[in-house]
């Protein structure tokens, strides 16, 4: 069941009304049937060559946030939100390439034979790409995915908040998670016990330039 708190559920109204969201009603339940819709609907979103390098684990034992909540610096937002969607990138994005391109194929979206040379090539370059160029892709990837989580949870009369503060090992360790997940954002989800704070931004002029910088 949706939960709208919007006037409109318009694109520019839910931009306007997204804010970051750090107070949370814990007695508030999404149901694992709505966060899937949700993940669903943001990896719509556009990734390197597709590859689709993010993986969710989503976090709604009340125990396991409560393991979490050290490991996010004590941050309640942790432990109060109906879900917290952890965010990571696969640095072994290319081992999905066979299957997201087969089922383009399938779905009479790409010929087989451009499929062969687009998998042959693109293993070709990311397998010899340096970690540290992998860890670009993955994080802008999940910057990407995030985005759209939070629009969509937004237009759903749920808050969320963006959390890069917090213990990456500690994490590795709490979820166990293989040397080829990288952890990107935890974001929470849920019902704002209070709303989120009102923020400026700077002037528009001071940070777009026209045909040179």
């Amino acid at each position: 069941m949706s939960h709208s708190v919007l006037a409109s559920n318009d694109l520019f109204t839910i931009l306007k009304e997204r804010h970051s969201v750090r107070h949370y009603d814990p007695t508030a339940v999404i149901s694992d049937a709505e966060l899937t819709e949700i993940l669903e609907l943001a990896t719509k979103a556009p990734s390197s060559s597709n590859t689709q390098s993010w993986r969710f684990v989503v976090i709604t034992d009340p125990e396991l946030k409560k393991q979490l909540k050290p490991v996010a610096n004590n941050q309640q937002q942790v432990e109060d939100a109906s879900a917290v969607i952890v965010i990571l990138g696969d640095l072994h994005l290319y081992e999905k390439l066979e299957q997201i391109y087969g089922s383009a194929v399938e779905a009479g979206f790409m010929p087989q034979d451009v499929k062969e040379r687009f998998v042959e090539n693109s293993n070709k370059l990311y397998r010899s790409l340096p970690r540290e160029r992998m860890l670009e892709i993955v994080n802008f990837d999940g910057g990407l995915v995030a985005m759209q989580i939070m629009l969509i949870a937004k237009s759903k009369g749920y808050d969320t908040v963006p959390m890069g503060g917090y213990n990456r090992d500690g994490l590795k360790e709490l979820l166990n998670l293989p040397e080829h997940l990288h952890p990107l954002l935890l974001l929470p989800i849920g019902k704002a016990a209070t709303p989120g704070r009102p923020t400026t931004r700077l002037p528009i002029g001071e940070i777009v330039h026209w045909n040179q910088f």
